[in-house]
């Protein structure tokens, strides 16, 4: 795409075609909503084998192998290893060609856990670490504070990281880092929020003290943007519970679900500041790689780096029920498996909804269980499984969540939202972290 004089790489576009563009997506969304989850039916064969790793001196790797002893928050089945489900008469059988290492399907307001596969498998995030960290720190810093980006603030951002373009001396809103967190996965927006909050160790240290709030004990934070780290890991469990948990925020529900936005670009004396637009790179949510919007889809977070592969938890709303699936690490499919799995399970999951038995629960937070269920971030591998099925969701959350659902249906297009352009647009930095 042409260089900006700023330097960045985005198209620029007029307002004048913006408006064009939200007016034709606007009479389209009654085709949206009534579009298949896919842009093609997806066919369902066996899953091909998975290719076996090499040792570098020609021999072959044993694929790796889920723990045989796992966490149990949530109930004892969420700590066995495979495929958790119960099916009842009547119920559908679950897709044939999920690859994932582990993937839980689990309805949002009531808690259930309708199917799972290594629900508490420890395996490393990528940005979907996001998630805790908009969790985290979201509520702490208000929206419309301005702050002025220092160049040590961005200094050690990762190699590789993605990116939506934070420039030192600059100065942005709270509201603007966040679009850039939500959106662009930007883990310079992350560094620049971490030094708002006290600093990046004070961050990871506040994430850790809210998963563990959270009972999300398979969670170990070392870095607030998800970036690979040696011991960073989480699970397809923790990563629902704290989607749900961020869910219950408005601000949180407004981020993960907005399509596109502008961002605040260069500036030049005597004249207004330049934007550019930047878009979500939730392909389930943009129907970018070929793939239709999924209908309902309200967000939530995706990534991918070299020790994740690729990662997603998903919401989707449909007849009044909220469903969160998470997948980490497809080993087939491509770019697209990750997103082309979650909507096989969310279309399993609407479908099996009253006929399956629950294999679980998504606790609730400690201070509203009161119920212990582990020790945080301890390693299941070699401990045995705890007995008890946990606490329920908890009112509160049910109400949340649900309340969030009337909410996005009344606006027509579920969670997926569009902000009016404000500025010229300009240019955005590099995505590396996720999946463009």
């Amino acid at each position: 795409m042409p260089s900006t004089a700023s330097g960045c790489t985005f198209t620029c576009v007029s307002a004048k075609k913006t408006a064009l563009t939200v007016l034709s997506a606007a009479l389209l969304v009654p085709v949206m909503l009534t579009a298949p989850a896919h842009a093609l039916p997806r066919a369902h064969p066996a899953p091909a084998p998975t290719p076996k790793p090499r040792d570098g001196k020609g021999g072959a790797k044993q694929a790796p192998a889920p723990p045989v002893s796992m966490s149990a928050v949530g109930g004892t089945r969420l700590g066995q290893p495979g495929t958790q489900v119960n099916l009842l008469p009547g119920a559908p059988a679950l897709p044939e060609s999920l690859t994932g290492r582990s993937w839980i399907v689990a309805d949002a307001g009531s808690g259930e856990v309708l199917a799972a596969h290594n629900a508490h498998w420890r395996l490393p995030p990528a940005s979907t670490m996001k998630m805790l960290f908009a969790d985290t720190v979201l509520p702490t810093l208000p929206k419309d504070q301005v702050h002025k980006v220092t160049e040590e603030e961005v200094s050690d951002v990762g190699q590789g990281s993605s990116l939506v373009g934070v420039k030192e001396d600059y100065e942005y809103s709270v509201h603007d880092l966040w679009l850039g967190v939500f959106l662009r996965s930007g883990n310079d927006a992350v560094h620049v929020l971490s030094a708002m909050n006290g600093g990046i160790e004070k961050t990871v240290k506040d994430m850790q003290a809210h998963a563990e709030e959270l009972q999300a004990l398979d969670t170990h934070v070392v870095s607030p943007d998800g970036y690979d780290a040696p011991e960073q890991v989480s699970s397809a469990y923790d990563l629902t519970l704290i989607a749900r948990s961020g869910l219950q925020k408005q601000d949180f529900k407004e981020y993960c679900g907005t399509v596109s936005a502008q961002f605040p670009g260069s500036q030049e004396v005597g004249k207004a500041r330049d934007s550019f637009e930047i878009q979500n790179t939730n392909r389930l949510m943009t129907g970018a790689g070929g793939l239709a919007p999924y209908k309902g889809i309200a967000g939530v977070k995706n990534g991918n780096t070299t020790m994740a592969g690729s990662t997603f938890t998903g919401a989707a709303q449909r007849d009044g029920r909220t469903l969160l699936v998470t997948v980490m690490n497809p080993n087939s499919g491509g770019l697209n498996s990750v997103y082309e799995e979650t909507a096989d399970l969310l279309d399993w999951g609407f479908a099996a909804a009253g006929k399956v038995k629950p294999v679980g629960e998504l606790v609730s937070p400690k201070s509203e269980d009161g119920t212990s269920h582990g020790s945080p971030a301890q390693s299941h591998e070699n401990t045995p499984a705890a007995s008890g099925q946990g606490a329920g969701g908890g009112m509160g959350t049910a109400l949340g969540i649900a309340g969030g659902a009337l909410a996005v249906a009344a606006g027509g297009v579920f969670a997926a939202n569009r902000r009016r352009p404000r500025r010229p647009r300009g240019g955005r930095g590099p995505d590396t972290d996720l999946l463009p």
